[in-house]
C-alpha cells in the first residue's frame, strides 16, 4: 500500500524468508560461514540455534542456495516426525522409490543404496532440518544411525540442525549424548547490533528498489533498536508498519512517534517500549536528583 509513495517495487520488510533480502551482519556472516566450511568438511553434526524471529529459517535457505551442484540438500521444515515419518521424509526427498507399506529393513536399505549412489557420483549429501527443538529423541537417534554409514573417506550424510535453544536442553539429556559427540561445528545466531540495524534498513529499502536517501531518521532506528532488542522479525513489523504510518501523515521520513505507535500496535515489542520508558524515568529521576542535591 505504501510502495508507491515511497517508490518501492516491492514490501522490504515481509516476515517469508527470502535469500535476496539476507543481510550479511556479522553473526549471519559468521554463522554461514561456519556452514559453507563443516559441509565441504564433511563430517559430524552442525547446530544453529537462535532465538524466535532471529532469521534461522532465512540462514538455513541461504545457505542451501550457496551450495554448488556438487552438494544434494534434503530439506525437512517441520522435523515434528517418529523416526518412521522421518525416513520416509527423507526418502522422499531423496527421490528413493520405495514399495508399499516397505517395512523398516528395506526402508533403511533403499536409503544407504541411495546415499552410496550419491557417493560414487562424487556428491556430497547434507540434510537441513528446521525448527530441530520439535524432534522427538527417537528420531534425533534414528538420524544419528544413518549417519553412521560412511566410505573409507567420509561420511555418506551430514545433518544441519537449526533449532531455538531448546534444542540444547534436548541434546544435554544421557540418551543422546553420542549425537552430542558428533558435533562438530555450532554457532549461536544473535541478533542485530545498533550500529548494524541502520544498514540492515537501508539494505531491505535498497532491494525493494529505494532509490532516495534516508527514509528512518536516526532516533527513530534508535528506538527501534530499544524496542526490538535487535531482531530481525520484530525490526521488519516494527518497521513496516511504520513507513505505513508515515506514508498515512502523507511524509516520507519515519520519525519515533511512528516507531511508538506501531509498537504500541505489536504486543511482543511493548515488553522493550515498556522497559525503555522505565530506564528513562529512572535517568530523569537522578538527574533530577542530582540537581537537587547541587542547589542546597
Amino acid at each position: 500500500m505504501y510502495e508507491e509513495h515511497f517508490g518501492l517495487r516491492e514490501q522490504p520488510f515481509g516476515l517469508t524468508p527470502d535469500t535476496s533480502f539476507f543481510f550479511a551482519c556479522s553473526s549471519y556472516q559468521e554463522a554461514l560461514n561456519t556452514l559453507l566450511v563443516a559441509a565441504r568438511n564433511g563430517e559430524g553434526f552442525i547446530k544453529i540455534t537462535g532465538e524466535v524471529g532471529n532469521g534461522k529459517t532465512l540462514l538455513c535457505r541461504k545457505f542451501l542456495a550457496s551450495l554448488d551442484k556438487n552438494f544434494v540438500v534434503a530439506y525437512i521444515p517441520n522435523p515434528y516426525l517418529d523416526p518412521r515419518s522421518l525416513l520416509l521424509a527423507l526418502a522422499d526427498e531423496f527421490k528413493v522409490l520405495l514399495e508399499k507399506d516397505v517395512d523398516q529393513h528395506k526402508l533403511m536399505k533403499s536409503l544407504t543404496l541411495a546415499l552410496l549412489d550419491y557417493a560414487r557420483a562424487g556428491k556430497r549429501v547434507v540434510v537441513c532440518l528446521d525448527e530441530a527443538q520439535a524432534m522427538p529423541l527417537e528420531s534425533l537417534e534414528a538420524l544419528r544411525l544413518l549417519t553412521n554409514l560412511e566410505t573409507e573417506k567420509r561420511k555418506l550424510l551430514q545433518v544441519v540442525l537449526f533449532g531455538q535453544p531448546e534444542l540444547d536442553e534436548q541434546l544435554a539429556q544421557r540418551s543422546v549424548r553420542q549425537l552430542r559427540q558428533r558435533i562438530t561445528f555450532q554457532h549461536r545466531l544473535g541478533g542485530l547490533h545498533r550500529d548494524e540495524l541502520d544498514l540492515y534498513l537501508s539494505h531491505r529499502l535498497s532491494v525493494a528498489g529505494f532509490k532516495g536517501g534516508r527514509v528512518f531518521s536516526k532516533a527513530a532506528v534508535a528506538l527501534m533498536h530499544r524496542v526490538t532488542g535487535g531482531t530481525p522479525r520484530l525490526i521488519n513489523i516494527i518497521a513496516s508498519k511504520s513507513l505505513f504510518l508515515a506514508y498515512g501523515e502523507g511524509i516520507r521520513e519515519v520519525l519515533p512517534r511512528h516507531v511508538r505507535q506501531a509498537t504500541a500496535d505489536t504486543q511482543e515489542a511493548k515488553r522493550g517500549l515498556r522497559w525503555w520508558w522505565v530506564g528513562l524515568a529512572a535517568v530523569l529521576m537522578l538527574t533530577v536528583g542530582g540537581l537537587s542535591w547541587a542547589l542546597l
